[in-house]
């Protein structure tokens, strides 16, 4: 990597998640802060769920299916991606996010529709939440960010460069606020120490609250 080049930082996300979407906000957060960049991938959690539906609540698993709303919103991304560059992918997660999450819209046509208008993306786009065209990039876009840390996880996976010249990945950190500032750095810095700790595999506590977009 070049001297001063910004540490490049993969992204796995599922639009669907809205811990993903917390976490997503944080690393635009130390993307402020610290000499990284953020490059966007589409993970999906209908695929890493395909082969466990009956063990899932029953409506979860529904929303698998497929058929399901768990296929749309990143289906039209994969499209997105497939038609209109690498570029575009982190501006419609960002658009689609908004309009999920903090709007409370929920996975509707009517706002996948409003995030690509946001983002001065074609409407048609719209067409492949109920489409399979891209599924196959799809599949190996989530297959290179699980392969990464296994299947017993989720939505996001994170990868940067390790010190022997492979990839630290991890998913995660689940947090809610989202730190800002110094704090996003400090949570990034101790998210790299632990992370990179040879043997290291979990940390965890049971959450008390839901995402908090407030500040978002």
């Amino acid at each position: 990597m070049p001297e001063n080049a910004k540490t490049p930082v993969d992204f796995w996300f599922d639009p669907l998640c809205p811990w993903a979407w917390m976490t997503s906000r944080w690393m635009l957060e130390v993307e402020k802060v610290r000499d990284v960049q953020v490059r966007w991938h589409v993970m999906s959690l209908a695929v890493l769920n395909e082969d466990r539906l009956d063990d899932l609540p029953a409506q979860y698993a529904e929303s698998m299916r497929p058929g399901g709303k768990a296929w749309g919103p990143v289906r039209v991304v994969v499209a997105a991606q497939e038609l209109h560059g690498d570029d575009v992918v982190g501006k419609l997660y960002t658009a689609l996010g908004t309009r999920i999450h903090n709007e409370g819209l929920g996975v509707t046509r009517e706002a996948v529709a409003a995030a690509l208008k946001d983002v001065d993306l074609p409407a048609a786009l719209i067409d492949h939440m109920d489409q399979d065209t891209y599924d196959t990039q799809l599949r190996a876009s989530h297959k290179r960010g699980i392969e990464l840390v296994g299947q017993d996880v989720g939505t996001p996976v994170i990868a940067v460069p390790g010190a022997d010249g492979g990839q630290v990945a991890f998913f995660g950190p689940v947090v809610t606020p989202a730190p800002q500032g110094e704090a996003a750095a400090k949570l990034w810095e101790g998210t790299l120490l632990v992370a990179a700790t040879p043997g290291f595999y979990e940390l965890k506590r049971s959450r008390t609250v839901g995402p908090d977009f407030t500040n978002l």
